[in-house]
């Protein structure tokens, strides 16, 4: 290793509290394994934690950061045909890359192929690996490493051993076979970094003692599942105000309340019956996670496959056909005869039945909506089988609770509104709905298909043309079929009909070039911002120009005397996208980053090559060399260096000194915990500058 223009800067990271900031979810085995006619193969098997995967070495340009192995040998080698991939691939559509990305996790092999120039003399193979690990909320830094094992022909008179173990210091052992095979025990970055570019540490950074202590605590994205709770209940609600379901609810109740002799019973059955309704709406998400214990990357492929896309596409159409008017959705009568008959069981056994028959004659209004449930779970999280458990527990919970309440206080009974064409409005404004949530399965297809044919833009005006058909369906100018054709509008019509106007005004800055993203409540369900006839690579970031490099960064942060913001991130983060697109461009973020404080991007993922003499290869113990030769990896171990961290996004605020401010965040957030991570950052410069 060649040391002009370096020093030697031991870090030890041997405090646990310390060491537990750096992430290493990948452990890395490389053998070699003997063909036949003198052939070879070298494998470099990764063994990834779980929750987070490794890219692929197929990805598509300007999305991840793509596996790559290279062989190489002084002694000379020749590779034979590709890099070959093995283990559990998933591949899916990323709608903040807007491209299709492929990616393993748990294991995955990379072999090449190869054979030696001359099969009379040993060889040292060196195998070199670039990857980049992720999970759903952050990812880490691409990574070289590098590995190095001698092969014996079986004519060459060297003996070495079969097996050897690599340290950080010697390699050691004698051959009984033709072939030795390098196990690395752990990998880990909590060994010391010896070589580190000279200024990259900043003696004044302490990021274990900020400034001031209120960082916000992060924790495990989780809320997802309350959310779909939360939807499934309110979706329930809706259904109930249905004409498929609506004239039940007093008839049931009272069959409850007024059958039976024992009012207390009565009452206990009620509760039976609704907790019944819960469990089988419950049940119906079971089979989805047998499926997805057989195949677990069913639903990945599911929600990223152009043509079921298309067809759920078509199945919302349909759907919204059948709020309109024009057929009924029903299950087979047979199966409501038998559920029906199944009732005079008597019992709990008959009140199962009573609530199961519920479940299958209200198919026809309620179908369409679970189906949304379903459409909108599959784009929703990988443990999809999970959502739709959540999803529909909400809807069961629903109905559940309004038929206990009306059994425990059957008095309220008589404030319920009298059945009328008021529910086939709710049908018919559903059926638009269903419209709308359609075009998001067509625009899925389209993005990965890679057409763009769905532009942002042309999104917006199909929705607008709706909301309009909307409007005037609510004013009384269109009839559906069963509209009453002499009905009076109601004030509820006529409200909901003034909000929809609102919702196009809405819409309609959607059309228009601005100098921040606009609709940023239908993020996710639009198509991306770069998905537009307006977008221009070069706007830069939300009109924002950030410095690339922390050393001229701070020296401007120290003339304008304010906080430098350090945005540790990747040309292949998605979850860098993400923030910046839905979090970045909120209304009441976006001021602070443009004018509060001076934003170092870092990316750690640059492939531009450092100058030759800045360029070495740091040993980071158990066999494995960390390449420092792009800009990327300066930033990558400035990272690790002077703030214990390697993952993306991360974000710091330090004060034109460099001194942390307070506690630094990482990975995807809320905009309230972003919000709150500045403004107390911020908020504490102010009183002390």
């Amino acid at each position: 290793m060649k040391f002009k223009n370096w020093f030697i800067l031991i870090v030890l990271f041997l405090f646990q509290g310390i060491s537990a900031q750096i992430k290493d979810p990948v452990k890395f085995k490389y053998q070699i394994n003997s063909l036949p006619n003198n052939e070879y193969e070298a494998v470099l098997t990764a063994t990834i934690d779980k929750n987070w995967h490794i890219y692929s070495k197929d990805l598509p340009p300007d999305s991840g950061i793509p596996t790559e192995m290279k062989l190489s040998s002084k002694d000379g080698i020749n590779l034979i045909g590709k890099v070959a991939e093995v283990g559990k691939k998933h591949d899916e559509f990323s709608e903040a890359f807007g491209a299709q990305i492929v990616y393993y996790s748990d294991k995955v092999l990379f072999k090449q192929k190869f054979s030696l120039k001359n099969n009379a003399k040993p060889a040292n193979v060196v195998a070199e690996i670039t990857y980049q690990t992720c999970d759903d909320r952050v990812c880490l830094a691409p990574n070289t490493l590098e590995f190095e094992q001698k092969v014996i022909p079986i004519a060459a008179t060297e003996t070495v051993s079969t097996t050897e173990e690599i340290t950080a210091t010697a390699i050691t052992g004698e051959n009984k076979d033709s072939i030795r095979t390098i196990e690395i025990q752990e990998t880990t970055i909590t060994t010391p970094i010896p070589a580190v570019q000279e200024g990259l540490k900043v003696a004044s950074i302490d990021f274990a003692n900020p400034q001031t202590d209120c960082g916000i605590v992060q924790e495990k994205n989780s809320e997802n599942f309350w959310t779909y709770l939360l939807l499934g209940f309110f979706g329930g609600l809706i259904a109930l105000l249905t004409p498929c379901v609506f004239p039940m609810i007093p008839l049931t109740v009272s069959f409850f309340t007024k059958g039976s002799k024992d009012k207390a019973k009565g009452k206990r059955d009620a509760f039976i019956y609704g907790f019944f309704i819960l469990l089988i709406f419950v049940l119906l998400s079971v089979p989805f996670h047998i499926i997805d214990g057989i195949a677990g990357n069913v639903f990945n492929q599911i929600s990223t496959s152009v043509w079921l896309n298309i067809v759920f596409f078509i199945i919302f159409l349909f759907f919204a056909g059948s709020f309109f008017g024009y057929y009924d959705i029903t299950l087979p009568s047979s199966i409501a005869n038998k559920s029906s008959k199944a009732e005079d069981a008597g019992g709990i056994i008959g009140i199962f039945f009573m609530a199961l028959t519920l479940v299958i004659v209200s198919f026809s209004c309620t179908g369409p909506i679970l189906g949304s449930l379903l459409g909108s779970s599959l784009t929703g999280s990988a443990n999809i089988p999970m959502l739709l458990t959540f999803a529909l527990a909400g809807f069961g919970f629903s109905w559940a609770i309004v038929f206990g309440l009306l059994a425990l206080f059957p008095q309220a009974l008589q404030s319920l509104p009298k059945s009328g064409g008021w529910m086939n409005t709710v049908k018919v404004v559903l059926g638009f709905i269903e419209l709308g949530l359609a075009l998001k399965f067509l625009s899925k297809a389209d993005l990965v298909s890679k057409t763009f044919f769905l532009k942002r833009e042309l999104f917006i005006v199909i929705w607008i043309l709706i909301s309009i058909g909307l409007v005037l369906y609510l004013f009384g100018k269109i009839k559906f079929p069963h509209d009453d054709k002499k009905a009076k509008i109601s004030m509820t019509r006529k409200v909901i009909g003034v909000l929809g106007i609102g919702f196009i005004i809405y819409l309609i800055q959607g059309l228009f070039p601005g100098e921040r993203p606009k609709l940023q409540y239908l993020s996710g369900i639009l198509p991306p911002i770069n998905v537009s006839y307006l977008h221009d690579e070069k706007d830069g970031i939300l009109g924002m120009h950030p410095e690339h490099d922390y050393f001229k960064a701070i020296e401007i942060a120290k003339k304008e005397n304010k906080p430098l913001l350090i945005d540790f991130t990747g040309y292949g983060c998605e979850n860098c996208r993400k923030m910046e697109e839905f979090v970045w461009s909120e209304p009441d973020i976006l001021p602070i980053l443009q004018n509060e404080v001076i934003l170092a991007s870092l990316y750690v993922d640059d492939k531009e090559a450092l100058p030759e003499n800045e360029q070495t290869s740091v040993d980071m113990g158990n066999g494995q060399k960390k390449k420092v030769k792009t800009i990327g990896d300066k930033w990558s171990l400035f990272q690790q260096i002077n703030f214990n961290n390697n993952s993306q996004p991360h974000y710091v605020l330090v004060t034109p000194d460099g001194k942390v401010i307070n506690t630094p965040v990482s990975g995807y957030m809320p905009k309230e915990d972003f919000k709150a991570f500045l403004e107390c950052g911020i908020a504490y410069f102010k009183t002390k500058r």
